[in-house]
């Protein structure tokens, strides 16, 4: 009887963990979705921090590493507002999700006690089951079975995105073709690596196939830069350093190959080429393509910003007022040039110019502090881990403005706790590796 109780108590415990991690994971990817859209968008994942960070809090207290930074940044960002660079409401309600963004995920690396690898397994489980989405969806419009590749009805900031080679850039669960491709690129990462390998390494070699099908189905060039990201980081990490001129080769191949076929990639680059080139003088309406021009125009906010605030930037949130004054668009009567004004439309921008030096500081020592490189002797699963999610922050700094949407700072923390675990792991190899053999004299 006692040993039935003990039976039901455990699978009730199972459970509840089952659906915590669920929970957890939607947070990160459930983005398509909003509650409502004014005075700011309401995503599920709020609902999850309002409901379980207080529990965290309570069990685990708060980062103080993480508690200095913020608290940095509101004396930056109150500052700001002071001298008029920005206004609370536009800091506060970026800063708020910020901070209960990376309190929340540090707190539940610290639940699940810091294990990095299960974390990770998850994560790619994650890609996989979206990916599988992503051919659903890719297989549904090429059938022209509209409740397969259309799901507005479910979504209500989402929609098709036409284009590529086949008539549709998949985009599973994510409003955007990028956003798919920077949320799987750390599992693609993982994936190809997978198939140069005899053994399954994380996942299997059909799961890889299915997140490396959907990753090219996106037709995202933050996706093509992916791949060539993965390509370098796979060959320096494998021993392919000392080939050099081949490597340079096959990089080159790479792109003429994305340039001639991929009409987009091809678009994006010319127009960036040429603005970087001849500045905003060589806007051509129709022919310059738009989001090279607002990455642009956010580039030269960013630099005239830069250089009036160039400590702490003009505060958390204040990419918007910095637009406003500095904008070079503002004569062209076309809609949708400021579409990204409040996120700079790249995350590196944007911490540039809200956060100046400090900020960068900061990015930079996390990613060079924490990175791991593969160890032929010792080979843990720690080198893919730091080499995959590495190349998600690279993505997301390019690219996407949003501090914490899809969870990154879920991954910028787990990269870097990944780092603390593999110098463990270490520590504890060389520990066996010191102990004498016991020998027993009969």
């Amino acid at each position: 009887m006692i040993e039935s109780i003990n039976s039901i108590e455990k699978t009730k415990i199972a459970r509840g963990e089952l659906l915590l991690t669920l929970l957890i994971y939607l947070s990160m990817f459930s983005n398509s979705y909003t509650f409502f859209q004014q005075p700011f968008e309401f995503y599920f994942g709020y609902l999850i921090y309002i409901v379980l960070l207080p529990v965290f809090i309570r069990r685990f207290g708060l980062n103080k590493n993480l508690g200095i930074i913020f608290t940095i940044l509101a004396l930056a960002g109150f500052l700001n507002i002071a001298v008029g660079n920005n206004t609370f409401p536009l800091f506060f309600k970026v800063f708020l999700g910020l901070m209960l963004s990376y309190f929340f995920y540090d707190s539940v690396i610290r639940f699940y006690d810091f294990d990095i690898e299960q974390l990770f397994k998850w994560y790619l489980k994650a890609a996989y089951i979206i990916s599988i989405i992503g051919l659903i969806q890719f297989i549904s419009f090429q059938i022209g079975f509209k409740l397969g590749y259309d799901y507005t009805f479910i979504l209500n900031k989402w929609g098709v995105t036409p284009g590529g080679n086949f008539g549709i850039r998949i985009n599973a669960i994510f409003s955007e073709p990028t956003y798919l491709a920077s949320s799987i690129s750390a599992a693609f990462f993982v994936s190809v690596y997978n198939l140069t390998r005899k053994n399954n390494i994380l996942i299997s070699k059909f799961q890889s196939l299915v997140i490396i099908a959907t990753f090219f189905l996106s037709f995202s060039s933050l996706g093509q830069l992916g791949m060539l990201l993965t390509i370098i980081l796979l060959m320096l990490n494998l021993g392919m350093a000392k080939y050099i001129f081949i490597i340079i080769g096959v990089l080159m191949m790479f792109f003429n190959i994305l340039y001639n076929n991929v009409s987009e990639f091809r678009e994006r680059y010319d127009s960036l080429t040429e603005l970087s080139d001849k500045g905003a003088s060589s806007f051509k309406l129709g022919k310059t393509h738009g989001s090279s021009f607002i990455l642009y125009n956010n580039y030269i906010v960013t630099v005239e910003n830069f250089k009036n605030n160039f400590v702490f930037g003009g505060g958390i949130g204040s990419h918007p007022i910095a637009f406003a004054k500095y904008n070079i668009a503002k004569d062209i009567k076309v809609e949708g040039f400021a579409n990204n004004s409040a996120d700079a439309n790249s995350m590196f921008l944007r911490v540039v110019s809200e956060t100046g030096l400090f900020g960068v500081f900061i990015v930079l020592y996390i990613i060079f502090k924490f990175y791991i490189t593969r160890n032929k002797e010792h080979e843990t699963y720690h080198w893919l881990v730091s080499n995959s999610i590495l190349v998600m922050i690279l993505l997301n700094m390019f690219r996407q403005g949003h501090y914490f949407l899809n969870g990154f700072p879920f991954f910028l923390l787990l990269y870097v706790y990944n780092s603390f675990s593999y110098k463990k792991t270490m520590t504890n190899l060389s520990t066996d590796a010191a102990k004498p053999s016991s020998i027993s004299n009969s």
